[in-house]
């Protein structure tokens, strides 16, 4: 045998794994511009360790793993392209899911098509030459990834990176040390033993300020205000925003709308304090920080709390004689818009279906931008056409992940998001010259801000940073920009100072429209990563691993910071403590226990033959949920034809955890038909705790339904009925007998249901802590 062939046999398998899990991870870093001496260690020791574990293996064992390996590195590079965030260990599982991949990659394909393409070539050579007898390597091998782990560890402690996770970790390595951490704050607690604390203060981040000198001598003199609301732009992309920060990020993404922010006030250290952008509406227009976590939406929650949502903005303007409306290019029913805009007070709340004109292109999320702004110009012509003041918040959704853009735009920029990017710019300039030419700039305020930030590879913090122009009729009064740290929790409070209306109470946030001789705290999370500022010169951020590092910085959103010192354990728990008191600002402490939620509407809904989307083509806004442990969860629903041919409709109810599907008892549906509604209950436990829980409610027929009521309903276990002495559910039509129920009210506002007779699911968000999601 020729000695290369003797020693291919010997070491083949070593060679094609050394590959696939050392050399293409090392040279993606590079190529990908991630390059960074954690990241090149962490890399070699995860790729070291599975080469050891995998080289002797039979290839039936090996090859799922280097399919998951390929599936889990592809779906980080992707993720990160396109939302600027590594994975969380909960977006493992949607990574695979074909529906959502696919709903996601629709029109755009996949990033890096390079990457997936030699990876699963590696894949393929390696199984085709696989060896079961191959020399084994010395077991003091496996010293190396421990050392090299070892070493990760070490400099980290030591030299903290001031770098983005995915420069520093690869996938795996992020789960191990994520598990590892919470083995350590674990046994922390131990030694700490049972040591009460008091609460702490909050009061410097939810309390309402109006104490700054104003800026106007008294009311605003616009009679209008709009709200433009850009999907996911972070802050960087305004030109004056990164002079004033002296932002070393020198890319002119939005070129025309910067020279709009020359004619505005502008407030380039404005934060987001989250991510999907039912999120960020909720703290725009109600002056509160969103969840600093993954928990049920507190705009969700707003419905089993009607005073809490009567003190959102569009309410408090209603109160004051306007007539309020909202406008977005995307569908309505995801995330429960369809509900809780008009909870928050809006009189008329619209999607996609308003509009009649067709788009400029087909895109899976809504209208394009520039079809939606056209649509939006002409809504704005008939509201001028009334003597009452409005207030109208507009929503795009053209730069959501996969984008929408022309194929004149995708030919002229290297990716779809710059395209998209690109052709919102244009299409937002066109829509304020109309406004302008209008004569709408004379007499209404108009505040341009986004949603979200997608987040900027290499720019720290972009993730949170923001923007906020302001086009006020009395320009030339305010300053061309403004100085301090906001964020959308001022918003609210803003519009009504500007106005002259006393912002209600519980609203918390400072006006733009005030100067401040003192800094104020404020807080973010996004990233994964919790952020505080504590309104001096101090700036704290908090990683998965519950590891705080404080930086010296004047603001928010800077440039740079000096590195001050880290820690860890009780101390950082009080920080999280910080953010938990601030998530109960709407549930109080009890959270989801005890609360009622009813997301049915009682509109008339045509039914499609074939559903080919479960994202867009759902008939219910129940998503994000969260459920405590040792929880009850009752889901009420019913249905009735109000049109429907012979065939009948086939009705179901998928149920997702993190956007992975999760088997929960719920009976066969039986065939929805003219004569015979769907009226069913069912139950299921939450033993432990549910985050991001999801129901994607979906119809194939041909007809049109009214869903009357789909009611979900959380208690305690302890408080409920035991499943062996009550009645099993009841299916109208139906003879299954699946699982106890247990009645329940539906909580809705006053004449609420009966007064009301999608948007892409937010992660992503862009940069989103909900993967993909808007």
């Amino acid at each position: 045998m020729h000695p290369l062939n003797r020693w291919w046999q010997a070491r083949g398998n070593l060679v094609t794994l050394a590959a696939l899990f050392l050399l293409i991870p090392l040279a993606s870093r590079y190529l990908l511009g991630w390059g960074n001496l954690y990241g090149y260690l962490s890399d070699l020791a995860i790729g070291s360790l599975l080469i050891l574990l995998l080289h002797k293996r039979h290839l039936l064992l090996a090859l799922p793993v280097m399919v998951v390996w390929m599936l889990m590195y592809v779906g980080n590079a992707e993720l990160v392209s396109a939302v600027g965030r590594m994975p969380d260990p909960s977006d493992l599982h949607f990574l695979a899911d074909p529906t959502f991949v696919g709903n996601s990659t629709e029109g755009g394909g996949i990033s890096h098509p390079w990457l997936a393409g030699i990876l699963g070539g590696t894949i393929f050579l390696a199984a085709l030459l696989w060896r079961r007898r191959e020399q084994p390597l010395p077991r003091y091998a496996y010293a190396l990834p421990v050392a090299l782990l070892v070493a990760h560890f070490g400099m980290q402690f030591v030299i903290p990176a001031d770098a983005d996770v995915w420069k520093q970790y690869n996938l795996p390595h992020r789960l191990i040390a994520g598990v590892a951490s919470q083995g350590q704050l674990a046994v922390e607690d131990w030694l700490a033993g049972d040591q009460t604390a008091t609460p702490p203060d909050v009061s410097g981040l939810n309390q309402q300020d109006l104490s700054g000198t104003p800026l106007l001598a008294g009311p605003g003199a616009a009679k209008n205000v709009l709200i433009i609301t850009m999907e996911g732009i972070p802050g960087a992309y305004v030109e004056t925003n990164r002079a004033a920060l002296s932002s070393s990020y020198d890319e002119s993404m939005m070129p025309k709308l910067s020279t709009w922010a020359t004619r505005a006030m502008d407030t380039p250290d404005y934060v987001t304090h989250s991510h999907q952008t039912i999120r960020g509406l909720y703290a725009m227009l109600c002056g509160d920080f969103s969840e600093l976590n993954n928990g049920t939406p507190k705009a969700v929650e707003l419905l089993s709390n009607p005073r809490r949502a009567s003190e959102c903005l569009p309410s408090q303007l209603h109160k004051h004689g306007f007539t309020t409306h909202f406008l977005q290019g995307a569908g309505l029913r995801f995330m429960a818009k369809d509900k809780v805009m008009p909870a928050m007070g809006f009189d008329t709340t619209l999607g996609r279906d308003w509009f009649k004109k067709p788009p400029y292109l087909e895109f899976a999320w809504g209208m394009d931008d520039k079809a939606f702004f056209e649509g939006a110009l002409d809504y704005i012509g008939e509201l001028r056409k009334d003597k009452k003041p409005w207030m109208l918040t507009l929503l795009t959704v053209g730069t959501h992940q996969p984008y929408s853009a022309t194929p004149e735009y995708l030919a002229k920029y290297p990716t779809a998001r710059k395209a998209a990017v690109a052709y919102l710019d244009d299409a937002v300039d066109a829509f304020l010259a109309g406004l302008e030419k209008q004569g709408v700039l004379k007499d209404t305020l108009v505040i341009v801000t986004s949603d979200e930030s997608h987040g900027i590879d290499n720019v720290r913090l972009a993730s949170s940073w923001g923007m906020n122009l302001v086009l006020a009729p009395e320009q030339a009064a305010l300053p061309p920009v403004k100085d301090g740290v906001y964020g959308h929790v001022d918003l609210a409070t803003s519009i009504l100072d500007y106005f002259g209306f006393a912002p209600p109470k519980d609203m918390a946030g400072r006006s733009l429209f005030r100067e401040y001789d003192k800094g104020r705290e404020m807080v973010s999370f996004t990233n994964g990563m919790l952020r505080f500022h504590d309104g001096k010169h101090t700036f704290t951020e908090c990683d998965f691993q519950q590891v705080c590092r404080r930086y010296e910085s004047d603001g928010f959103i800077a440039d740079s910071a000096r590195f001050i010192g880290r820690f860890s354990g009780r101390e950082a728990r009080m920080l999280a403590a910080r953010a938990d008191i601030l998530d109960h600002s709407v549930s109080g402490s009890n959270g989801a226990l005890g609360q009622e939620l009813q997301f049915a509407t009682r509109e008339h809904i045509q039914l499609k033959p074939k559903v080919t989307n479960e994202y867009t083509d759902n008939l219910i806004g129940a998503q994000y949920l969260e459920f405590p442990a040792d929880s009850r969860t009752t889901v009420t629903m019913k249905i009735r034809a109000l049109q429907m041919d012979d065939k009948g409709a086939r009705v179901q109810l998928h149920t997702r955890e993190f956007e992975k599907l999760v088997p929960v008892p719920i009976p066969e549906f039986p065939l929805l038909t003219r004569d015979k509604p769907l009226e069913m209950t069912f139950s299921f436990d939450n033993e432990r705790a549910r985050k991001a829980f999801s129901f994607h409610l979906i119809a194939e027929g041909q007809g049109t339904i009214e869903i009357t009521d789909f009611h979900v309903q959380t208690q305690p276990r302890k408080s409920t009925i035991d499943a062996r002495q009550v009645a099993p559910t009841r299916v109208a039509g139906s003879n299954a007998l699946p699982g106890p129920r247990i009645g329940g009210r539906p909580a809705l506002m006053a004449g609420q249901l009966d007064e009301l007779d999608q948007e892409s699911s937010d992660g992503q968000s862009s940069d989103t802590d909900a993967p993909l999601t808007q």
